[in-house]
């Protein structure tokens, strides 16, 4: 009978135990020896102790202590420790046995294996601490070394390391060794990672598990200072598991080392595996989030270095959200929440009517829109901002705009200051290429004057004779006021192109503009043998520009065409003048040639500044009416002809106001007058 009831105890799926009422053990089945690899005399009376985990030992004890005096049932949790070393979770279920008088006779007792139930309880526990640890914004390293204790915790008898690595793959960085010594964590601090170095270089070049099970034994780190560290550190075995990112890159190492030899059982592979994934993740958000700060940080110095601040604006609840930069751009602290009331106290009054034209638009169309406005500082001082809108939606897909701001003043600043240098060189080249019209210029001024003195001594004539002739001295007296009217006009011409002025906008008919350069400059091509030629569009469209300065660029084109020409013998200097519209709803002026042309080589440089191919040329002509043409949003450009010479153009665009209704506008003229015509006809013969 007690060999029977032996066998069949010793066949229960668990622990068996029984205890005197003292709590001594005095008999354990077969199963528990088996499992811890203990005889039975080691583990009566206190023995057994010696198979439970040393740190769950003193809480088992306790409450071990408490079900004694309770005389009752209870239970109890702790690892034991099994023959190959290994430590499994185990529940202790006790029930007394007691007599008569109700005192404790016997306590029998069964130890269930729940290490299946609570790994995937300590798993859980593990991830939500580390995640827990993630959110809260805890640095890298804290949460490295969480994941090595809590490894550590759950996997009895190792020390857990984990080497980050270089985003290069080149060298390891500190991580987290909490239960090793700092010789550890130096030998592996900055060290290059070589196949040849040790199992954790191994893992991180072939991106796989590495297992080294004896290091004494192990021959493939022999020429690696990595095995005398580890038994100097005391330990004999190591698995290293590379940790890889999400696009498999390789950002670390979890090492596993044991005072043991041995290889991980399923079970701890399989937990290996866990946290090494638990870890990547931690490892991923952390390099995250600090690359998010740092481009954060990037971001902010960028605004402030370029003075460009980021916004939103909720076009349904009018609500603004401004980066610090736009609040330092206003000159207000940094605080609540805006609304458009708030920036208008810092808008220039006569820009706010403006501003709200474009966001009423913005409203009903909701389209992309810039606008720049002023703002006047406490100071008194005045901003100068370029704001663009973008349309998008929000979460709730309400419309909402998001933008820059951009604190141009400096900018607008050094516009000026250019525009000003560019207006005063534009006159000092204006001046001296009206210099060299001398010639031509006193003989446009001396001819009404001549005609003028000629009339008058007519006139007094006819007044003298007997009797007056009167109706010829009144002709004689309206050629007077004509031949006077002709030479102011001369001299109003050369004041307007010799005075020294700002910019202003004006419309212009660029027929009658170069007709009236042509017509300045015609005794001096005259004198160079030049023809002249002109082809004005019938149809051609005013544009809006200063008047005087495009008169330059066309006077430096017609001059530099005769001077091209200077050297040309045995065909006609043929020069021609001629507008049309171009193909972009702007207007277009050519000045075409017959003389030696340029060298496509140098094409390039004809428009720099102090570039020339003439002999006694300053190099600036062309190079500020490039300038001039740009600045009124147009191009100049050079084309070498079909037969000899080349041709200079530049074209003016039209803006957007000035489409439509040109052909009752009264600027506009088909062509030039029929004087004019006729001087310049009687010029060529």
């Amino acid at each position: 009978m007690e060999n029977e009831l032996r066998c069949t105890v010793d066949a229960l799926p668990g622990l068996v135990w029984t205890a005197l009422p003292n709590g001594d053990i005095d008999f354990v089945n077969q199963r528990w020896c088996e499992y811890t690899g203990l005889c039975v005399h080691e583990v009566c009376g206190q023995g057994w102790q010696t198979a439970v985990h040393p740190e769950d030992l003193p809480g088992l004890l306790q409450s071990w202590r408490s079900i004694l005096a309770s005389c009752g049932t209870g239970e109890m949790k702790a690892r034991l420790r099994r023959f190959d070393g290994e430590y499994h979770w185990f529940i202790f279920r006790t029930h007394p046995t007691t007599d008569g008088s109700g005192r404790v006779v016997k306590w029998y007792g069964i130890n269930s294996d729940i290490e299946g139930r609570s790994r995937p309880q300590a798993m859980l526990a593990v991830e939500m601490r580390l995640l827990e640890m993630v959110a809260a914004g805890q640095p890298l390293p804290g949460i490295l070394e969480a994941v090595c204790r809590l490894f550590e915790e759950t996997i009895c008898d190792c020390s857990c390391s984990i080497l980050l690595v270089q985003p290069d793959g080149l060298k390891f960085l500190r991580g987290a060794a909490p239960s090793l010594p700092s010789e550890y964590t130096q030998f592996f601090d900055g060290a290059v990672i070589d196949a040849i170095w040790g199992p954790c270089s191994l893992a991180v070049t072939e991106k796989t598990q590495v297992i080294a099970s004896d290091v004494h034994s192990d021959t493939r780190w022999k020429a690696s200072a990595w095995p005398e560290l580890m038994s100097k550190i005391g330990m004999r075995s190591c698995w290293c598991t590379p940790i890889l990112s999400g696009d498999q890159k390789v950002q670390g190492v979890l090492a596993i080392n044991r005072r043991d030899s041995r290889h991980p059982a399923p079970v701890q592979q399989e937990f290996i595996e866990q946290v090494t994934h638990i870890a990547s993740i931690a490892i991923e958000r952390a390099q995250r989030d600090t690359a998010l700060k740092r481009n954060e940080a990037f971001l902010k110095e960028a605004q402030r270095l370029s003075s460009t601040g980021g916004f939103s604006w909720s076009v349904a609840t009018n609500e603004i959200t401004w980066s610090d930069e736009v609040y330092r751009i206003f000159g207000i602290e940094p605080g609540g929440p805006l609304m458009p009331e708030t920036t208008d106290l810092r808008v220039h009054p006569d820009d706010l009517p403006f501003i709200y034209e474009k966001v009423n638009r913005a409203r009903l169309d909701g389209k992309d829109f810039d606008v720049d406005y002023r703002l006047v500082m406490p100071d008194g001082s005045t901003k100068n901002l370029h704001t663009v809108f973008h349309r998008t939606q929000d979460p709730d897909g309400e419309v909402e705009f998001v933008g820059a701001i951009q604190d141009v003043t400096e900018r607008r600043r050094s516009e000026d200051a250019l525009g000003e240098l560019r207006t005063e060189l534009a006159h000092v080249a204006r001046v001296t290429t009206l210099g060299a019209l001398t010639a031509s210029i006193a003989h446009e001024v001396n001819q009404p004057l001549s005609g003028i003195m000629t009339n008058a001594s007519t006139c007094l004539r006819m007044l003298a004779a007997d009797p007056p002739n009167i109706d010829g001295a009144r002709e004689t007296a309206r050629r007077t006021i004509r031949d006077a009217n002709r030479a102011s006009e001369v001299i109003t011409r050369l004041r307007a192109l010799f005075s020294k002025k700002g910019a202003s906008s004006e419309r212009v008919n660029l027929n009658d503009a170069a007709q009236e350069v042509i017509a300045l400059s015609l005794n001096e091509l005259q004198r160079k043998g030049v023809t002249v030629r002109t082809e004005f569009a019938g149809d051609l469209p005013p544009i809006t520009g200063d008047r005087v300065q495009l008169q330059q660029v066309i006077l430096n084109l017609i001059l530099n065409a005769a001077d091209a020409m200077s050297s040309v013998e045995g065909r006609p200097r043929l020069l021609v003048v001629k507008t049309e519209q171009d193909h972009e709803s702007g207007v277009r002026v050519a000045v075409r040639d017959t003389g030696m042309g340029f060298d496509p080589e140098h094409a390039g440089r004809l428009f720099e500044a102090f570039y020339t191919t003439k002999s006694g040329g300053m190099g600036i002509g062309l190079s500020v009416s490039r300038s001039i043409v740009e600045s009124h949003q147009g191009r100049l450009w050079a084309e070498a002809n079909q037969g000899p010479g080349a041709t200079f153009l530049f074209s003016i665009p039209r803006r957007p106001e000035e489409e439509g209704g040109d052909a009752e506008d009264p600027l506009v003229r088909a062509a030039p007058d029929e004087a004019a015509q006729a001087a310049i006809t009687m010029g060529n013969r």
